[in-house]
């Protein structure tokens, strides 16, 4: 993907600002997602094939990293260690969540489309963070 073009996705030429903007962006999702796992576990458990417990905590987890994410989006510019960080736990939240589908989660219909559909999300966000901070880099 060229800086052009992901300045066009960012709706800048600034890289910095870009990548700012994406981490920004998984902040809220991140953290939109996480309360509402927090504040409705019982019935999106019920929905997903999720347990109660697990989306409780897993909405804590999230909650806190969106918010962490959501600091590190907020600086001037972001280091470039902790942007790495946050492409490689995206990496790794997008890859486990498809392992835990297939590998010991029992879903319903709407579980089975909704963690490919949140990993592809998270990986997205991974690839667009890498990719501006390249940009940035250079």
């Amino acid at each position: 993907m060229s800086a052009t073009l992901l300045g066009s996705i960012a709706r800048t030429d600034r890289p910095r600002a870009a990548l700012r903007r994406f981490l920004a962006l998984d902040s809220v999702v991140t953290t939109a997602n996480g309360l509402a796992y927090v504040a409705f576990s019982a019935p999106l458990g019920r929905l997903l094939g999720i347990g109660q417990g697990l989306l409780l905590e897993l909405g804590v987890l999230l909650v806190a990293y969106g918010a962490g994410v959501g600091l590190l989006a907020s600086r001037q510019h972001p280091a470039a260690g902790w942007v790495k960080a946050v492409v490689a736990t995206n990496h790794l939240w997008a890859a486990a969540s498809l392992v835990a589908l297939v590998a010991w989660l029992e879903p319903t219909t709407a579980g089975t489309v909704w963690i490919p559909a949140q990993a592809l999300t998270v990986a997205l966000f991974a690839v667009l963070q890498q990719l501006a901070l390249r940009s940035a880099a250079d």
